[in-house]
Formats: structure tokens, sequence, C-alpha cells
């Protein structure tokens, strides 16, 4: 049964909390963004204001091993200047017993990265390059076996769960969605969580009309399944970035170099046609700022998208383009964004990306809800200093686009359930 945070007495009892602390760091374990962590903070202080105490748990990148440079030991400092209290560590976060035994009312502790194990994935390691099926089935079967141990153990340190890692949500981990069966009646989201479904399903379930989706990014083949599942709820699907260059030439436009996958083109010409039968208006770039070389210091040329020369690709978004957007956008209700237009990373094909930020801040001014996601769109929005006048910007890539998709999330399934 969910409990829920703002109801939950935690008076004399231990959280376990699943927060995502992997933060960026500088080649001197500095932080560099601590968005991830402040975005914990409400969450993790109410469990210290109600009189309870604090396991916290997260990972940090991806090592295959125990590595130092992944230890969440680098974070503890700033953690607890975060936080307002010293945060104890754990250096291993199966050998914790006595240190959360130890834990009175209004004291933390954090508990080293969880993928130093194996069995927080469930994903053997260690396998030779040539092992065989036999081999692959017997290890993989062995990690889930001693994820069981594994998941057991985090759970005996606490009397209550709290997930607040939305960008985790995506996975059936130990400590995003195995955990919570030790905690039938004490299981609850975080704030972060709470407020990250209610705002997919502000989208996806509840929005208000015309509603329109900003897709963008390099490829169709990485939100192919998003595009399909916003077909039946959308009323306008922009799509911008590289993909749009596959519909461009599925449609017969000549693309130049631009990227594009043709092994999609039968997949854009299904999307466009199940568009125009289900009344879902698809809004393409009329027009891009072609390159002649993929470098921020290429040769530049505003060109028709379907008639690109050869030897130049589509590197961002024309004004033109921008402009039919923008209209389309203020005259929304609902908006949803993931993804860039163009090559957010270098500066001088930014700027449509950077656009698309000021239009979002501009529709929700004028009282249009704006859920923007996924690294470079969130990057937009903050370099603007927009992410404060948009009506939500998702801590989860990942875990929104499955969202997108129209799958459950094993971290959303295990504390609703």
């Amino acid at each position: 049964m969910q409990q829920f945070i703002d109801s939950y007495d935690f008076k004399g009892k231990k959280a376990i909390v699943r927060v995502d602390f992997n933060v960026p760091l500088d080649e001197n374990f500095n932080i560099t963004d601590d968005t991830r962590i402040v975005r914990a903070m409400p969450t993790l202080k109410k469990v210290l204001a109600g009189g309870g105490s604090l396991i916290i748990m997260s990972h940090l990148g991806r090592p295959k091993k125990v590595d130092p440079k992944f230890s969440l030991g680098h974070i503890v400092k700033h953690v607890s200047e975060c936080l307002g209290v010293p945060v104890q560590f754990a250096d291993d976060c199966q050998k914790a017993d006595a240190q959360a035994a130890a834990l009175k009312p209004g004291e933390a502790l954090l508990l080293e990265n969880l993928r130093f194990y194996a069995e927080e994935e469930g994903k053997p390691r260690g396998l030779a390059e040539d092992a065989t099926d036999e081999e692959k089935a017997a290890a993989k079967k062995a990690v889930k076996e001693s994820q069981k141990a594994f998941t057991k153990k985090l759970a005996s340190y606490a009397d209550c769960y709290i997930n607040d890692a939305f960008g985790t949500a995506h996975r059936a981990h130990a400590s995003t969605a195995l955990i919570a069966d030790y905690f039938p009646n004490d299981k609850m989201f975080g704030y972060l969580m709470e407020q990250e479904t209610a705002a997919i399903d502000n989208v996806l379930k509840n929005a208000k009309r015309p509603f329109t989706a900003i897709i963008g990014g390099s490829k169709v083949s990485s939100k192919l399944a998003v595009l399909k599942n916003l077909l039946d709820k959308v009323d306008n699907l922009i799509i911008g970035g590289g993909m749009g260059f596959t519909f461009i030439k599925a449609q017969g436009g000549k693309i130049g170099d631009s990227i594009h996958e043709d092994e999609l083109i039968p997949d854009a010409l299904e999307i466009l046609k199940e568009a125009k039968e289900k009344g879902v208006r698809i809004i393409l770039s009329s027009a891009t700022k072609a390159a002649d070389s993929f470098s921020n210091d290429a040769k530049t040329q505003i060109v028709d998208i379907h008639n690109i020369p050869d030897g130049w690709q589509g590197m961002d978004a024309s004004p033109a383009s921008l402009e039919a957007w923008k209209k389309v956008i203020l005259s929304s209700k609902t908006i949803l964004w993931n993804g860039p237009v163009g090559v957010f990373e270098m500066p001088n094909f930014a700027q449509g990306t950077l656009e698309i930020a000021k239009d979002l801040a501009e529709a929700t001014a004028a009282g249009a809800y704006t859920l923007v996601g996924g690294g470079d769109s969130v990057a937009a929005v903050t370099k603007m200093g927009f992410s404060d006048k948009v009506s939500y910007v998702s801590t989860g890539g990942g875990a929104m686009l499955e969202a997108i998709e129209g799958k459950t999330l094993p971290g959303v399934a295990a504390i609703r359930s």
C-alpha cells in the first residue's frame, strides 16, 4: 500500500531513500552541477524534520567494479552542507549494519555507490568475450539469485522506503524497484518523484488543448516509439533536429550530407500517414541553416530544407522555421519538449534550440502548461535562465522518454502496486 510523504509519520523511524546523486565531477572531484542534489533536499529534510533518520543511497556513473573515482565519498561534504547536518558515510553499501543501527533521529548516512555491485543492476560482469550462451545464461541466473540477498540487506537498514530518483525510475534495479517489496505498507514517492509523475500525467492524461509536442534530437531510431505514441495524444507534432531529415528524404527531398537513417524511411512514411489519418498536424522545418562541414566554424547558408546542396548538411532550424513553430507553440495550451532542434553543443548552431526555450517561457507566461525534458532541452532552458519560467523541468531524460512511449516505469509501479 502506497503511503504519502506529507502524511507519513517519520518519528523514530529510519527511512532508506533512493536519490539520484549522479552528478558531474571535474578532474579534482568537485561537483560542477549540483542540481540533482538540490532537487532531492525537500524530501530528505522532510524526514529529518519529522523526527526520522536517513539512509541515503544512489549510484554515480557506470562503474563495472569498485573504482575510487566513482565513490560517493567525493560528495559527502556538499551533501552535508545542503542538508544542514553532518552526513556520515558507509564505504560499503552492503556492510552498513552497525552505522545504520546507530543512527539517531535527525542523523543521516550516505551509502557507497550502489553500482559497485553487479547485483544492483542484476547484470553479470566479467564474462569473457568468447563466453558461450550457456555461460552467459548461468552468470545471469547467478547474479539474479544473489540480487535478492543484496536487496534484502539494503532493506534491513530501515523501517520505510522512499523513491525520489526519477532519473532511474525506468530501471528495475534493486534500489529502484525490488526493495519496495520489503515495505508493503511503508513505501512512498519523495517530493521530486511526486512532481515528476504529476507532470507526465498532466501532459499524457490531462492535457488541455491544443496539445503540441516538440521532439528533436539526431536520430529517429532513438525516439520512434515516442513519436508513434504521441500520435494518439497530440494535436501538433513539431519534429526538429537531425531526425527531421529522415522525414524530408522520405518525402523525396534532397538533404545533401545531412544526418539521416535510410532504414527508417518506411517508419517515417508510416508516421506521416498515421498522423494524417488521426488529424495530427506534423510540422517539419521549411528551411535549415546548412554548413559545409560538421564544425562550429564551418561556412553556412540558409537553404530550402528540400533542396540542400551536395556537400552541405543541415545543422540548425532556420529563422522562418522558428517563426512558424513559434505561432504553433503560442497557440497551444499544453506543450511537451524533448530534444534539441539543432547541433546545440556548437554555439553557431544553438540558436534554434535557444529560441524554442524562449517560446516556451512566453507560452507559460500566457497560461500554457509546459514540460521540458532531455539533456539538451534542459540545458537550453537553464542557459537562457528560463528553468523557472516553464511549468516543469524533468530530471529524468531516459525515464521521461519511456513514460512518453507509454511504458510503465518499474520504479513507479513498485510504489503504486
